[in-house]
């Protein structure tokens, strides 16, 4: 029997390509979309519908899958909003919505999928953070933030579900070429803001770093690898080696030195 895996945001980017890879390694899987109709039969791997900042949503997607198929053991936690800007001209609104996707989110989908891997004494539960939440990056703090969370909560949640004999770990990459930036929100880069020539010339480095980014295929083969681990780690990071090196010196260098580096890269 093929296990089967449910990707959250599994229509476009890092999460597609994942659930056609292991469509293609015999796994029967399952991506979601806010709205699933706009795709066509045509589409690679199954859509169900979901919106991750919605219990109902996540509630009604777990159910869905476990009537189909009657079990689920692989949750790839990918949904993810990016958001840019100077925190103090980041609208609260805003913050709160890509807490409530990046971390609430994941959180909730967990906690819907636990009792039937808790029943089936197996699972495996990746969570895609970032890179990006090791460090606290200018004009990227609020994304830092999310993803360093779910970094943490990742940590604490694989040792309480462990008893069940669920697996839990988390992959952070780095920049991928996918279309997260087009949907990512910016703060408005303002005429008058004292944030201006900084915000404005980072955005730009962002957009392009972004744009030349790795072939999403690494995360796939990365999470394959996962799923077919009998002991996954707790943190695996998928990128460039400068920035997966950029943790490692984090942890090496004075606090003040790394942040001057950034500062260097960053030109600021």
């Amino acid at each position: 029997m093929s296990q089967v895996v449910l990707i959250t945001g599994g229509s476009s980017g890092i999460g597609k390509a994942v659930g056609i890879y292991l469509k293609e390694q015999g796994f029967t899987v399952y991506g979601t979309s806010r709205n699933p109709a706009r795709f066509d039969a045509t589409f690679p791997i199954k859509l169900v519908s979901l919106d991750v900042t919605d219990s109902k949503s996540i509630l009604a997607c777990v159910a869905e899958i476990l009537k189909i198929e009657g079990r689920l053991d692989v949750l790839v936690n990918n949904a993810g909003v990016g958001i840019t800007g100077p925190i103090e001209e980041t609208p609260t609104s805003e913050i709160s919505k890509a807490f409530a996707t990046n971390v609430y989110g994941p959180i909730e989908m967990i906690n819907a999928v636990l009792p039937a891997m808790r029943e089936q004494k197996s699972g495996t539960i990746i969570n895609i953070s970032s890179i990006a939440g090791y460090m606290g990056l200018p004009y990227r703090g609020v994304y830092s933030a999310t993803k360093g969370a779910l970094e943490l909560l990742t940590e604490a949640y694989r040792m309480e579900v462990k008893q069940f004999g669920i697996r839990m770990t988390n992959v952070a990459p780095g920049d991928f070429a996918t279309n997260i930036a087009a949907g990512r929100y910016h703060a408005p880069v303002i005429e008058d803001s004292p944030y201006k020539q900084a915000y404005g010339d980072t955005l730009k480095m962002m957009d392009a770093h972004v744009d030349a980014g790795e072939d999403p295929l690494a995360m796939a083969k990365v999470i394959y690898a996962i799923i077919k681990s009998d002991s996954p780690k707790i943190h695996y990071k998928v990128g460039a080696h400068l920035q997966k090196f950029s943790i490692v010196l984090k942890r090496l260098l004075p606090d003040k030195m790394y942040e001057r580096i950034l500062m260097k890269h960053y030109k600021l």
